[in-house]
């Protein structure tokens, strides 16, 4: 099928205090856009205290990819079950997670920590997105769900200066603690002001697929962060286990009932496309998110306040850009929002490989305000366009879909950077690892000399640099997706439908 947006004339959920449940769900989005970007600014002051510099990497790929394989298992769940009891277990993993993050002793166990937190992260921003897609109807959602998206700009701006403040003044283990009353107070709104009757059907867990798709995407990320310390042949099997893996589940979920992954939607053109899209723009966004702050302080020889600074400049067009994408879209398509999307992440990209140690913070800086826009614009038009397409007995599915591809083009972003910035290390300088966490901190800065100080920070900007190539290709690659998007499609105006999206409307119904 081309592509088969419905039409809702009316929520699909009646609320009768409908902003406070969105007030909720703008909670929820908050507690899991915060972490990525209070714990980017925190982790040099995390390697210097804990070491373990080559499990940089690790802090943030295996929190993504814990909660990009369970993202698509709690939207399947949620479609059955209902949205808020899945919400509740899955917030509920998260904060025991969050609260154990903050008392880890080394990295190894920081890490650990990290994939229980990830776990229970999986639930919290598909369910609430899924929630505010039920409440409002498509023209609404455009709006709503700029608000949503314009969330990550907020935390974004308000993760950064705070982790670096908790880093300065009282201690890195608050920063992750920093999310225990937000998480409650959402459960608490959703529920005293989400009315959900939901009635009783039979289903079948599809076990096995979650099953096969945690294998595949495990093994596959674990082949590409720790392929500078393995052996061509634990890399061959562990690629091998994690593409066989990924067939196994394909045949397996064409043939299953109620499969966790229906791969059955990739069929409608606005779904693939729109999960493509927002999985280049995950892998894109972890460019900034964990390796500028290194570049600034590493190599610029800036403050953690400075860095935090950067990462607030993507924050802050990322706010404005979602809410202003929501509004463009309504009055152009689904194409315009995404194409001005990949246009400005291409040319944020193109501005941060062209970055020397020489151009100093303002290049930095602006790099990332671009690379916002494009954040802003890309993950609105991919999001609303997806929850348009499907009715309410898949739009938690559906939405998973769009969060699992996001989380899992964040989390190669990541393996592949750290990869890639490892490789560099160890190819321009393979004795300087422990000497790399003494150029990330500036107290233990100032114990290397002059000379060492430059040197370091040529082998740092080299392996970054090489980084930020991978982003600008990627972000290439996104701009082709949102310019294949149908012309004219828009959440006030459905594409015309043929037989096929006729009879797909149908089904859905």
């Amino acid at each position: 099928m081309d592509q088969a947006v419905l039409e809702e004339p009316r929520p699909a959920v009646i609320v009768p205090r409908r902003r406070m449940v969105l007030a909720a769900s703008l909670m929820a989005t908050f507690m899991a856009a915060v972490e990525s970007s209070i714990i980017a600014t925190a982790m040099p002051t995390i390697v210097a205290d804990l070491g373990g510099f080559r499990l940089f990497s690790w802090v943030f790929a295996i929190y993504l990819l814990t909660m990009a394989v369970t993202v698509p298992i709690y939207g399947r769940l949620a479609d059955i079950y209902g949205r808020k009891r899945v919400f509740f277990v899955g917030t509920g993993i998260f904060l025991i997670g969050t609260t154990l993050c903050g008392l880890a002793t080394n990295m190894a166990v920081l890490v650990a920590f990290r994939a229980v937190q990830g776990i229970g992260a999986g639930a919290i921003q598909p369910i609430a997105s899924t929630i505010v897609g039920d409440i409002y109807t498509p023209a609404e959602r455009a709006r709503v769900q700029g608000y949503i998206s314009s969330v990550f700009g907020v935390s974004a701006i308000i993760g950064p200066a705070l982790g670096a403040f908790l880093v300065e003044h009282v201690h890195w283990s608050v920063v992750f603690w920093i999310n225990l009353p937000i998480g409650a107070v959402s459960i608490a709104m959703y529920a005293v002001f989400l009315p959900e009757p939901l009635a009783r059907h039979d289903h079948r867990i599809d076990y096995l697929g979650a099953a096969l798709l945690v294998i595949a995407a495990g093994a596959l990320m674990l082949a590409l962060v720790q392929a500078a310390g393995l052996d061509r042949v634990a890399i061959a099997a562990m690629v091998g286990l994690g593409l066989a893996a990924f067939a196994a589940l394909f045949w397996h979920e064409g043939r299953t009932p109620e499969p966790m992954m229906p791969f059955r939607l990739w069929r409608n053109r606005v779904i693939a496309l729109s999960n493509l899209g927002i999985f280049g723009t995950g892998s894109a966004m972890m460019g900034v998110s964990a390796f500028l702050p290194t570049y600034v302080q590493g190599v610029m020889g800036c403050s953690p306040g400075l860095a935090g600074f950067v990462l607030g400049c993507m924050s802050v067009s990322w706010m404005f850009a979602s809410i202003g994408a929501g509004r463009l879209m309504i009055r152009t398509s689904y194409r315009a929002s995404a194409a001005l999307g990949g246009l400005a992440l291409l040319a944020g990209a193109a501005m941060l490989y062209a970055m020397t140690p020489q151009s100093g913070i303002a290049w930095a800086a602006a790099g990332s305000l671009v690379m916002g826009v494009g954040m802003g614009c890309c993950n609105t038009a991919f999001l609303v366009a997806i929850q348009a397409s499907v009715g309410w007995s898949e739009r938690g599915v559906a939405t998973g879909s769009n969060m699992f591809m996001r989380m899992i083009g964040q989390s190669l972003g990541a393996a592949v950077g750290g990869a890639i910035l490892n490789f560099g290390v160890l190819r321009r300088a393979p004795d300087t690892a422990d000497a790399v966490n003494q150029l990330l901190e500036p107290a233990l800065r100032q114990d290397l000399g002059a000379a060492d100080i430059a040197r370091l920070g040529d082998v740092v900007a080299g392996s970054v640099h090489e980084v930020y190539l991978i982003v600008t290709l990627t972000a290439a690659a996104t701009l082709l997706v949102a310019l294949a998007f149908p012309r004219g499609l828009s959440p006030t105006r459905p594409a015309h439908r043929g037989r096929t999206e006729r009879r797909a409307l149908s089904r859905a119904r």
